[in-house]
């Protein structure tokens, strides 16, 4: 049974879409009817491939923004100028389309109510995606389990899934904007720094599950700021995308 379920994950196979959600300006969350997912677990992951008229293909790897309980596999994908895939995703697809993925992959940056906490999370930009997963799964569980997210956007009008972050019942929720922000703005302005860290995130002494999500140097950052902060790096776990995201 293992070995058939592993084989299974690899294959390609087509989603119709049935939903989409403009989140940003540039961010859009594609829902997906999938007849024969077997089910994932949060902060996993999913190739996408498409394929041109003359057979050029193209292939990215997105998060997962749904949780297992969800009743459409759903990504959130943020349109790159530069980018080969996420303009089609996030601008040309519409309802009815299909897309051809396989997955889930990834069994590192995962978390699901049975692996306790407390939780520390750090996102910066479309890193936010699989907390979105993990953070509809601990409500779907109806999981006391203690939450933290600092969210890193440029500017107010990049934060994706405001409203609903902010709906989640005891999560703690703090964002930081880098480039921009309203005159009433009471959050904090500035980049990912130590101080910001120590300032956000549970002591060393609660032993936190740590996920870091976002840019190569935000990574970076957040996680050389925890182990100076005294955390174990065994419970410091990181995924990162590169200033292109690849598109």
């Amino acid at each position: 049974m293992a070995g058939t379920a592993v084989r299974r994950r690899l294959i390609w196979q087509l989603g119709t879409v049935v939903e989409l959600v403009d989140e940003t300006a540039d961010a859009r969350s594609i829902a997906l009817e999938l007849p024969d997912w077997a089910g994932h677990r949060p902060g996993q992951h999913v190739d996408v491939r498409l394929t041109a008229d003359d057979g050029y293909q193209a292939q990215r790897s997105y998060s997962i923004a749904s949780a297992p309980e969800d009743d459409h596999l759903v990504l959130t994908v943020e349109r790159l100028p530069d980018g080969e895939v996420s303009p089609y995703l996030a601008g040309d697809l519409g309802v009815g389309d299909q897309l051809e993925l396989r997955g889930p992959i990834g069994g590192y940056f995962v978390w699901d109510t049975g692996a306790g906490g407390p939780v520390q999370l750090f996102a910066g930009g479309s890193g936010v995606v699989p907390f979105r997963a993990m953070l509809r799964h601990r409500a779907a569980a109806k999981s006391t389990v203690p939450v933290r997210l600092l969210y890193s956007a440029k500017r107010l009008g990049d934060v994706i899934y405001r409203d609903e972050l902010a709906a989640f019942d005891e999560v703690d929720v703090r964002f930081t904007l880098t480039r921009e922000w309203p005159d009433d703005w009471d959050g904090y302005r500035r980049r990912l720094d130590p101080e910001l860290v120590g300032e956000v995130a549970w002591p060393s002494a609660e032993r936190p599950l740590v996920y870091i999500c976002g840019p190569t140097g935000f990574v970076e950052a957040a996680a050389e700021a925890m182990v100076q902060l005294g955390h174990d790096p065994a419970r410091i776990k990181t995924e990162r995308f590169g200033p292109s995201g690849g598109g």
